[in-house]
């Protein structure tokens, strides 16, 4: 470590500690956030030297004890270096050039300027505190109990207004909703229309429960409501399924008109939409469901893994119908007797108690910023639209999907190529970047900023035909 650069000017110091959030959690994590926001702007380099622990103190105003945890979790972070009476000294995190840096799995980032684990950690023992260990260990019925549906009634009114809990399912996640829902609306042979690029989990279990998935082609606005008028009458289908909202791959949201459009044509039919919506809270603005606007042949999901934690387990499922409400979960029952006692506690008191809404908004936060990298370091390369978790990016014409997901693995990369979403032979050369799954910016940092110097570069099989 150099020791010729001395503490930073004081004014430089003032200009990249960051001011403290209210209910932004413990000022220790805010103040390790801020020396890693400042190390990812460069203003502070490897090598400078910070303020001793008591000085930086008296400039925040903290205890000296603040500063103490600060300064380790940031050294956790490695994002410092102690060198004793040398002082402490910003340094690059060091990466394993041997580990997978994993941008496939597609989960939330960990919130920003929030310490989940004390989070955790208080809430588990608030949930001891609160409820009968015995009602914690032992079965209960499908579909949540009344308070546990409240809280997803309360979780779901941002998307659909006021509803009653009477009218909420709480699942052991969107997996499980989904093949409840194919179970109690279709039948063996049948026919389940989708875009073209569709969530890989609902072909999965198409497939085991024999069902067929049939693509109805889109336009730039999502799938044509000409087109899926004309598959419903051809095929008879019972079932629609559609993710509007942030699509996962593409992140193409559907506009509000188009929106209306389908909900006329499915009015005008026997079917019944499926709305997989994980992604409504990560956008602004969000466009309203297409539950809201014909309620009653619209099967509702939202689920907390893309938003909140995917350990969480917890998918709220919102039916208008009561028959098939009681349909859908005898379906679920067959498979999935409950969604874990602890786990719906847990869920149901950090809705009630705003710890649910902090989370997220430290979700959304830390989404945006990863966002803003993923343009930076990729730029001109990505057709995203700047928010949520994951990254569409179609590929150079001399790369295909297959191609450059071997090389990224070859170059400690894990990414996801365009055929796993698509039901067809021929699918876009595309692959999708997920953000959240490498927990420190400056690994995924790294990894974005590897990959886009691979997609600079022409693949062996290419070259060779130049």
């Amino acid at each position: 470590m150099p020791q010729s650069k001395s503490i930073q000017d004081e004014s430089q110091v003032i200009a990249w500690l960051g001011q403290f959030v209210q209910h932004g959690g413990p000022r220790y994590m805010q103040i390790a956030d801020f020396i890693e926001r400042a190390i990812d702007n460069q203003q502070l380099k490897t090598g400078d030297r910070l303020p001793s622990q008591r000085r930086m103190a008296e400039l925040l105003q903290v205890d000296l004890t603040t500063v103490t945890r600060a300064y380790e979790e940031a050294k956790r972070r490695q994002l410092l270096s102690g060198l004793g009476a040398r002082g402490t000294y910003a340094t690059a995190p060091k990466l394993d050039l041997g580990q997978m840096l994993d941008l496939s799995m597609n989960t939330p980032p960990p919130p920003a300027n929030v310490d989940l684990a004390e989070l955790l950690k208080q809430g588990l023992a608030q949930v001891q505190r609160n409820a009968d260990d015995d009602l914690l260990i032992n079965y209960h019925l499908g579909g949540g109990s009344l308070d546990d549906r409240a809280a997803g009634a309360a979780w779901l009114k941002p998307m659909l207004g006021t509803v009653t809990p009477e009218q909420i399912t709480v699942c052991p996640g969107a997996q499980a909703a989904l093949l409840a829902f194919i179970m109690s609306l279709t039948r063996h042979g049948d026919v389940i229309l989708a875009e073209p690029a569709i969530y890989p989990g609902l072909r999965m279990a198409a497939e085991q429960l024999g069902r067929r998935i049939i693509t109805v082609d889109i336009d730039i606005d999502g799938m044509r409501p000409d087109l899926l008028a004309a598959a419903l009458k051809e095929y008879a289908a019972p079932m629609v399924y559609v993710n509007p909202t942030l699509q996962n791959p593409t992140t193409h949201t559907m506009p509000t008109a188009r929106r209306q459009e389908i909900a006329k044509v499915i009015a005008h039919s026997d079917a019944y939409l499926l709305e997989d919506d994980p992604y409504w809270l990560l956008l602004d603005d969000a466009p309203p469901p297409l539950a809201t606007m014909i309620p009653e042949r619209v099967c509702y999901i939202a689920t907390l893994a893309k938003c909140l934690a995917p350990g969480l387990r917890t998918a709220f499922v919102w039916l208008q119908e009561h028959e098939l409400q009681q349909r859908f979960l005898t379906a679920l029952r067959s498979f999935s007797l409950m969604t874990p006692p602890l786990t719906s506690a847990l869920t149901s008191q950090w809705i009630r108690n705003g710890t649910a809404t902090t989370l997220l908004a430290g979700i959304r936060e830390e989404a945006s910023l990863r966002q803003r990298m993923a343009a930076d370091l990729l730029a001109g390369r990505s057709c995203s639209n700047n928010q949520g978790i994951h990254v569409w990016l179609p590929l150079p014409s001399y790369w295909t999907a297959q191609e450059l997901v071997q090389s990224a693995r070859n170059d400690g990369l894990a990414i996801t190529p365009s055929e796993i979403f698509y039901n067809q032979s021929n699918p876009p050369h595309s692959v999708r970047i997920a953000l959240g799954g490498i927990r420190q910016r400056e690994q995924l940092a790294a990894a974005l900023r590897r990959l886009s110097h691979l997609l600079a570069r022409r693949p062996e099989t290419h070259l060779r035909h130049i």
